[in-house]
């Protein structure tokens, strides 16, 4: 079919579709709701059959939806409407959830509905649930509405509008979330509660609140122990960025804030003077899982595999955390296991350097241009770290999706697998034509080779695991979900630490990279991306700059991207010919 996908921005939702349906052999193009004209023309440009919303955060224009088929994309049960779906599932506590795919007509979330799907809900914030659960959802259920475009062009089927007579129908019209309905009385509200609520608004718009006396936005909460003698509302401690704060029946560490007229920033960075007074408590790399810190390291098969995750908040890596990670690698190197397992975070691998720290210094007064370039370096020295680990073999797990230099931080491993979820985005130019590092001339040839290389890098669109498998930038794209896919990922790495051929394997390894370093040293590599580096964040042109202070402050869209509007390289051309 073709099929124009409307919406706000590009997000992690419709990426996952608009690969998956590619995939799927349709034709796509996608337009951002900018306003009605421009949509409208959208429309006159590319004659969908189809209009597809997966993320929209305002009503499709009657002069389209009157003419047009449009199905729009609710994060909700069947009956559910209002902008708040998912906050208010999560705060409620709500068992399971769902994604309903229905067609936009006057009323907002009213239409006739096409498909549907349910899943349980699990204990985890919006954002993690909205990339798992909900994607998935929603994936299955647009396949299913696409499957009933013939028949119901034909008049063969016909959509249902959902009735709250039907005792199936449990959702309802439901209000936007406001602040006090998300605010958190620290003396009375238990751990749960307080979680619930930061959960619901986690990614956006966080919960208001205060730190240190200061108002701000509160983000990215985590379980921690109870904390005998203290009052709740407390801090008392501070780790990772994040800082620890009593309840009731146990803490909370929170791990990011926006002040007023801020950026979301860890807490720690946030109100640095403030937090350096609090006792510093380091989490040890091997500990029990529910002792929350980014960096975790565990051995498995009897000491033979090495795990180690990296949790970074949205993937993010500035300086710093870069720097301990590196160290966690060297920790892991002394241990005596044969394989080394990099998991990274749940919800990313890694999205690269952190642009919000980057912006945050420019904000204070400092050199945006000095922190990309510590940035990057910290980042090399990361994949330079993996790179040089010829005592064992190593692994990329993908849990979650990538970007830019997480992508490419990833090929520095022997084996990179992936959840058959994940979307990967192994490209810089989108964020000012920025050049990238971490040895990407390096790593991506010697996958793909020199011209799916340059392809890959031009064509700057979302690539699914299974489809980054048959190219051959990773090796595997398997697991349904995380569960299934990590227990796969020990199980496939136990069995490389268990081959026969192990000592081969391993000979073999030490005998490429040391050829490959005598052809051109991975110093080289380095230095030719970093002098390109260098001009982007230095040179005359600012559209590195200008690209990075957009996407931090999430200005609004004025306009599509060329490469995904692809409709707007048809003016002037015939339906034939386009």
């Amino acid at each position: 079919m073709r099929i124009l996908v409307l919406c706000h921005s590009f997000n992690s939702l419709t990426q996952r579709l608009f690969d998956a349906l590619v995939a799927d052999g349709h034709d796509l193009s996608v337009e951002f709701d900018i306003a009605d004209s421009v949509t409208e023309e959208a429309v006159a440009l590319f004659q969908p059959e189809l209009l597809l919303a997966p993320f929209l955060k305002r009503a499709i224009p009657e002069s389209v939806w009157s003419r047009l088929p449009c199905l729009v994309v609710h994060p909700g049960i069947v009956g559910d409407r209002g902008p708040s779906a998912l906050d208010w599932a999560i705060q409620r506590g709500e068992a399971e959830w769902g994604v309903t795919v229905l067609q936009a007509e006057a009323e907002m979330d009213a239409g006739p509905v096409w498909a549907s799907r349910v899943f349980p809900m699990r204990a985890a914030p919006k954002a993690s649930l909205y990339r798992s659960e909900v994607t998935e959802a929603a994936l299955a259920a647009v396949r299913e509405a696409i499957a009933r475009f013939d028949d119901w062009r034909a008049g063969r089927w016909q959509p249902q509008r959902p009735s709250s007579d039907d005792p199936a129908v449990r959702g309802t019209l439901q209000p936007l979330m406001r602040q006090a309905d998300r605010a958190i009385d620290w003396a009375r509200d238990d751990t749960a509660t307080i979680l619930a609520r930061l959960r619901a608004a986690d990614g956006f718009p966080g919960v208001a609140d205060a730190l240190f006396g200061q108002p701000c936005h509160l983000f990215d909460a985590h379980p921690a122990a109870f904390e005998p003698g203290t009052t709740p509302g407390d801090l008392i401690a501070r780790r990772d960025g994040a800082v620890l704060r009593a309840t009731r029946d146990g803490a909370v560490w929170i791990g990011h804030v926006k002040r007023p007229g801020g950026i979301k920033l860890p807490a720690t960075v946030a109100f640095a003077d403030q937090a350096a007074v609090l006792p510093e408590r380091p989490a040890p790399l091997m500990r029990d899982a529910a002792d929350w810190g980014e960096l975790r390291y565990r051995e498995e098969a009897g000491g033979a595999v090495g795990v180690l995750s990296f949790d970074f908040y949205n993937g993010a890596m500035a300086t710093d955390p870069c720097r301990r990670l590196t160290d966690a690698i060297a920790f892991a190197r002394a241990r005596p296991t044969r394989v080394l397992v990099l998991e990274g975070g749940a919800d990313f691998w890694s999205n690269g350097i952190h642009l919000g720290r980057i912006e945050a210094q420019q904000q204070a007064g400092g050199s945006a241009a000095d922190e990309s370039w510590a940035n990057i370096n910290a980042m090399d020295d990361v994949c330079l770290a993996i790179l040089q680990l010829t005592d064992r073999l190593t692994v990329a797990a993908m849990r979650g999706n990538a970007g830019a230099g997480g992508c490419f931080l990833a090929l520095a491993a022997d084996h990179v697998w992936a959840r058959e979820g994940v979307i990967l985005n192994p490209h810089y130019k989108n964020m000012g034509n920025l050049y990238g590092s971490e040895y990407w001339t390096y790593l991506l040839p010697r996958r793909v080779g020199d011209a799916a290389a340059r392809a890959i890098m031009a064509e700057r669109l979302p690539l699914g695991a299974p489809r980054a498998a048959q190219t051959g930038l990773i090796d595997a794209a398997f697991g349904a979900d995380r569960p299934s896919f990590e227990a796969e990922v020990l199980a496939r790495a136990q069995a490389l630490a268990a081959a026969p051929d192990y000592a081969e394997r391993l000979s073999a390894k030490r005998a490429r990279r040391a050829a490959d370093e005598a052809a051109k040293p991975l110093s080289a590599y380095r230095d030719d991306e970093l002098a390109r580096m260098r001009r982007n964040f230095y040179g005359f042109d600012p559209s590195y700059h200008g690209a990075r202070y957009h996407f931090v402050m999430k200005s609004p869209q004025s306009w599509t991207p060329r490469h995904l509007a692809r409709h707007r390289d048809c003016v002037g051309a015939s339906p034939a010919q386009r």
